[in-house]
Order: structure tokens, then C-alpha cells, then sequence
């Protein structure tokens, strides 16, 4: 996309998502009909093809557009599209993943308008320095480096100007994508995510609220030996800037060339870090990407990015856990009954409880079978393949739906598992996962650490 030109006009947005689930539908359309004399094998095949084709079009059309279209294609890049063929499967989500960090840059005219008019001052009067060539950018924002009239080094996050305006023009859109999800993507509930992405992507507009869960995740990792969450400017934030300590670090491409002890370490402060929040603090953080991930000089791991976050409910958590525990001590009627409450199973009577049981032990088999296991790229693509299509119970599968509540929780889950996949991180996760939740230690060197800091 041209240097600052967002097409913000719902018309012109509507008209892009609009023509592309009217063309598709055609198409659709089509080949159903022309399924009807051809072959099982030959049917499957063609709607195979048109799936494909669809997801390449959703990839194309999303990528034009900064805002909520861009951000429902990076949230869609983790859900298993059953329907696109297996051959091309990862090649489209990566598709989508890429994404994440194809948003350009506007002119540095345009940030000083946004920061002038949210701070209502001139630029001079807020910040010593600030940089004019941004150091990230993503689907709503990008990232300039700046200095306080106080001489603190902060990170001055930025909304793109008339991001907002775009982003509720997707929003009314956002529904129109349901159709072509069920069909790439049948045994999803498409209106409940695309429900929870509405939701959550309008909080993610309003920086303040940002601000607020990063101060919430600040304060409880406050003095952490391990784990790093950069302290808000609040005085110098609003509502499409946000403004906090800028923290030094190499990126997810370095630490994952680093030596597999230190790859260990990073990888077992990112699992304590995550489930740490949701089990001592109940917030979800969902956005766990390479990308949010920085290994500082001494150490420590620094997490970015609180846009995606919320509080679970206390109820709901605690069926959670509930639902673990019976997962744990084999309860196949236990897992049934807590599946049933949180609300996976929409009629209980269809769901065999030793079949859930099973179903669950594979998908939780990382960090829920005891003993070290060393995850890599390879090893999360055969538990993905072994709990999507080709799953034996995949008939049970398509048949659940996901609680609006455990959307993010599932999401940051996900996503964990494959960033730990890609820094070949080892670990006894299983311990960790226990140790979180209030059971025994798992005996590091960290989990000693942490301890220590937990009791002060």
C-alpha cells in the first residue's frame, strides 16, 4: 500500500470484502454444480481447489487493507483449515501469518499530527528527541523511538491516522467472512470467533485500555528475575498513543541461534510468563508471536504487546482447571461433566466420555504427559496433523464448539506451543504446567527463582 493512503471509506471497504464473498459464492456455486456429475474423488478434488482458491483471495484482499481486515488475517492464521488441502495447508497460513508484519510505515507528517493532536501540544513540548523512522510497525500502529523532556528512553507506540475509521467500516463488515470461513474451516463455530474478534479488536483501538492491561501485567511481573514487562508512561499516553520504557534486546530470529541451554531458558520463562498471568492474575495474554519476544543483555526475556489481552472470568478459569485436573487423573466422566459446564459440548449426550478423554490426552500431549520433551517445527506440525482432520476423533471435533471465554485462552495456547516449536525449546513442560497451577515445584533453577520472588 502507498505511503499514507488507507482507505477508510466504508463503501470502498465494504465493496473489497463485499466482491469477495459475492465472486466466491458464484464460484462456489459452480462447482457444486459441476460436482453433481462428477466422482466422489473428482468432487472432493474440485472442492479442495475452490477452497484453495478462496484462501488465496481472503490473503490478497486482507493484505490490502491495514485495520481489522489485516488483523482477522493474523488471528485466522492459527485456526486448521480442514477444507484448504493438506499439501498447501501450511502454506496458507503462513500466508496469512505473514501478515503480521506487512503493515508499511506512514510519513513521520502524519505520526506528528496523531501525537500533536492526542497530547494537545507540540511535539517539543512532550519529548526531547523522537525519532522519525519507525523501529516496528504493525496492522493498527507502528513504533518510534523518542526521548522524554525528563530523559527517559521510551517507545512512543502510534495509531495510523484514520486506522479507527477503517477498523469500524471491517467490524460492520466482519460477518460477511462467515460463510467463507465454514467453508474452509467447517467444524468452526465462525460466528462465535468472528463475535470475540469484534470484541476484542475494538478495545484494541483505544491505546488506553492497552495501557491499562500492560500496567496490570507490569505490576505483576514487577521485579521478576526472569521475566520483563516495560513500565507505561500513563502521563504521556492517550487514547492512539502510548508511550513506555524502550527496552534493548535481539529479536526472535537471534535467540533462536543462540545454544539449546539458553534457548531452554527463554523458552521455560516464556511458558511461566503466560500461564503465570492467567493462573496468579487470570489475564490472558493473546498475542504470544515471535515478534513480542525480546532477550535482554542480562537475561531477562522483555514481552510486548498488550493489545490482545482480558480477564477470565473466576468461574470460568476455575472450570478450567477443573477440567485439567480430571484430564490428569484420567476421569474420562470428570472431563466429560467439565467439558459439558464450560459449554464445548453443545448436546452432552453425543460426546462418549472415554473418546473425549483420548481426544484430549493427544491434544495436551506436549506439557501434558510427564518427562522432558524437546519441541520443534516438525513435532508441532504431527500433533496439529494428528488433532485436526486426521484425528480419529475428528467426527467428535467437528461437532464442538469453543466457548467465547476460552477463545483467547485456546488462541495464546496455540500459539505458545508453536513458538516454543520454532526455538526447539526442551523442557519438562507437564511439571511447569503443574507447578502454575499451584501443584509441586518443577525443580529449576528458575522455578527457584521465581519462588523466592513470589514469597517477597
Amino acid at each position: 500500500m502507498a505511503d499514507d493512503k488507507l482507505p477508510a471509506g466504508r463503501i470502498g471497504r465494504t465493496a473489497r470484502i463485499g466482491g469477495l464473498v459475492a465472486g466466491q459464492g458464484l464460484r462456489w456455486a459452480g462447482t457444486r454444480l459441476a460436482n453433481r456429475g462428477r466422482s466422489e474423488e473428482d468432487a472432493e478434488a474440485a472442492r479442495a481447489g475452490r477452497a484453495l482458491a478462496t484462501a488465496d483471495e481472503l490473503v490478497s484482499v486482507l493484505g490490502q487493507m491495514r485495520g481489522a481486515a489485516m488483523k482477522f488475517g493474523q488471528v485466522l492464521s492459527t485456526i486448521d483449515f480442514e477444507g484448504v488441502p493438506e499439501a498447501q495447508r501450511e502454506a496458507f497460513k503462513a500466508k496469512l501469518a505473514a501478515l503480521r508484519d506487512a503493515a508499511p510505515s506512514v510519513s513521520f507528517a502524519q505520526v506528528r499530527k496523531v501525537v500533536e493532536r492526542d497530547l494537545g501540544g507540540p511535539l517539543s513540548e512532550f519529548f526531547a528527541d523522537f525519532g522519525e523512522e519507525p523501529v516496528a510497525a504493525a496492522s493498527i500502529g507502528q513504533v518510534h523511538r523518542a526521548t522524554t523532556r525528563a530523559g527517559a528512553d521510551v517507545a512512543v507506540k502510534v495509531q495510523y491516522p484514520g486506522v479507527a475509521e477503517a477498523v469500524e467500516s471491517d467490524l460492520r463488515n466482519a460477518g460477511l467472512l462467515v460463510p467463507l470461513i465454514k467453508r474452509m474451516a467447517p467444524g468452526l463455530d465462525a460466528r462465535a470467533v468472528m463475535g470475540e474478534l469484534r470484541e476484542r479488536i475494538a478495545e484494541e483501538l483505544d491505546y488506553e485500555l492497552e495501557a491499562q492491561s500492560q500496567r496490570l501485567a507490569e505490576r505483576a511481573f514487577r521485579g521478576h528475575p526472569a521475566a520483563l514487562v516495560p513500565r507505561v508512561h500513563t502521563d504521556l499516553s492517550a487514547r492512539r498513543v502510548l508511550v513506555s520504557d524502550f527496552v534493548e534486546g535481539v529479536g526472535f530470529e537471534e535467540i533462536k541461534r543462540r545454544p539449546q541451554e539458553e534457548r531452554d531458558r527463554v523458552g521455560e520463562v516464556m511458558f511461566r510468563f503466560y500461564f503465570g498471568l492467567l493462573n496468579r492474575e487470570r489475564l490472558v495474554a493473546g498475542d504470544p508471536h515471535p515478534g513480542n519476544v525480546l532477550l535482554c543483555a542480562d537475561g531477562r526475556v522483555c514481552f510486548l504487546d498488550f493489545g490482545l489481552m482480558r480477564k477470565v472470568p473466576a468461574a470460568y478459569l476455575a472450570g478450567e482447571r477443573e477440567l485439567a485436573r480430571a484430564l490428569a487423573r484420567g476421569d474420562a466422566e470428570g472431563v466429560h461433566a467439565s467439558m459439558a459446564r464450560l459449554g464445548y459440548l453443545p448436546d452432552p449426550s453425543q460426546f462418549p466420555p472415554q473418546r473425549l478423554l483420548s481426544q484430549l490426552r493427544e491434544a495436551t500431549e506436549w506439557w501434558g504427559e510427564p518427562g522432558d520433551r524437546h519441541l520443534d517445527p516438525d513435532y508441532v506440525r504431527d500433533l496439529a496433523d494428528r488433532t485436526g482432520p486426521r484425528s480419529s476423533h475428528y467426527d467428535l471435533m467437528r461437532k464442538q464448539t469453543i466457548p467465547p471465554e476460552a477463545l483467547l485462552l485456546r488462541r495464546m495456547e496455540a500459539l505458545l506451543f508453536a513458538v516454543l516449536g520454532e526455538l526447539r525449546a526442551r523442557g519438562d513442560w507437564s511439571a511447569l504446567a503443574r507447578e502454575v497451577q499451584g501443584g509441586p515445584p518443577a525443580g529449576t533453577a528458575l522455578g527457584e527463582a521465581e519462588a523466592a520472588w513470589l514469597a517477597r
